[in-house]
């Protein structure tokens, strides 16, 4: 079994998200979107203090520990999305430790942690040619629906335990 940990990244540690949006390998599943991103210093604070210290009930966001690696391997967050209403998923694990469920643990985490927020329901929007929809599909998510740049898929956090 897959260990790792949902772990919130001091202001010091956002180096390791810069190197996360930054890696092309990593961000392979974004190009969709514009594949990498940019992510330096002088932005950190103002993201930080948006999704880590005062995320005002509409956001989550942890890095994903893994005990084994002694190493953080990616990232999990969910936010709501104003325009959808949808509170959406987001899990990236790093390429280099991909292939391990680090990113399936993670998610399970993470749909525990929104369930918990008080969450019912929970979305991503994954590109048509996204390996990941895999690892939704088999932790539980469903998919909704199709438009042309993607796979709505949805789980239903009240109707499993977690």
């Amino acid at each position: 079994m897959t260990v790792v940990e949902l772990r919130i990244p001091s202001w010091e540690e956002m180096a390791f998200r810069q190197e996360l949006l930054a890696d092309p390998a990593t961000m392979a599943y974004n190009a969709a979107w514009g594949g990498t991103i940019d992510f330096p210093p002088e932005r950190w604070e103002a993201w930080y203090r948006r999704w880590v210290a005062q995320p005002e009930g509409e956001r989550f966001y942890r890095y994903l520990w893994a005990p084994e690696e002694q190493a953080f391997v990616g990232e999990a967050a969910w936010h709501l999305d104003r325009e959808t209403g949808r509170v959406l998923a987001d899990v990236i694990v790093h390429s280099r430790y991909r292939g391990r469920d680090y990113g399936g643990a993670g998610l399970d985490l993470l749909c525990r942690a929104a369930r918990e927020a008080g969450w019912a329901v929970l979305y991503d929007h994954i590109a048509l040619d996204n390996q990941a929809a895999g690892m939704f599909l088999r932790r539980g998510f469903r998919e909704e629906s199709r438009d042309a740049e993607g796979v709505w898929l949805r789980k239903d956090l009240k109707e499993e335990t977690l």
